[in-house]
């Protein structure tokens, strides 16, 4: 609606990206409505490279896939957030006694992809190559690039239950995907 008013009618305003909204399937670009003269958004907002939505087949958040030891599946923007754990009531489930129940979630934010622990033991990410290891007690971090998640133990116990991930062709897949090292 923003975009159809033009510069003709005098609406300031700033796009703040796709966003999730409740009770809509797809995410929705919001704006912000200048509608104070004297105070501009650029105080109050960072500048960022916001993408322009487009069609579900061709969006960024078209889905992605999960997979650990022989289990694989694939999921869309309309299955989240969704729900790692032990039980079977979780969307993608991993059997190891070190991951609980409902051990982490995976949802859409803001445009990014958010995994949350809401785990009883801890998760631990690490990205790309690198050493640095993110760990979350009941805390959550952006999906940004290649790297890995354990589960319920640190990546220094080798047998933690550990699952990998990357971004493929606009969509995030999880799991034992060839990630070179």
């Amino acid at each position: 609606m923003i975009r159809k008013l033009g510069p003709r009618h005098g609406v300031r305003s700033r796009s703040l990206g796709p966003m999730r909204i409740k009770g809509r399937v797809e995410p929705c670009e919001v704006f912000r409505v200048e509608w104070q003269p004297e105070m501009l958004s650029e105080f109050l907002t960072l500048p960022a490279d916001l993408h322009a939505l487009s069609p579900m087949k061709e969006s960024v958040f078209g889905g992605f896939e999960l997979a650990w030891l022989d289990t694989t599946q694939a999921f869309s923007l309309t299955d989240l957030p969704m729900k790692i754990g032990r039980v079977p009531e979780a969307d993608f489930v991993v059997s190891d006694p070190r991951v609980s129940r409902m051990h982490a979630s995976i949802d859409i934010r803001s445009g990014n992809y958010v995994l949350e622990d809401i785990s009883s033991y801890g998760t631990w990410v690490r990205f790309g190559a690198g050493d640095n290891v993110i760990a979350l007690r009941r805390q959550e971090c952006l999906l940004h690039s290649d790297g890995e998640i354990a589960m319920g133990a640190p990546f220094s116990d080798f047998s933690a239950p550990t699952v990998r991930f990357r971004l493929v062709d606009g969509q995030m897949s999880i799991g034992p995907i060839g990630i070179e090292k």
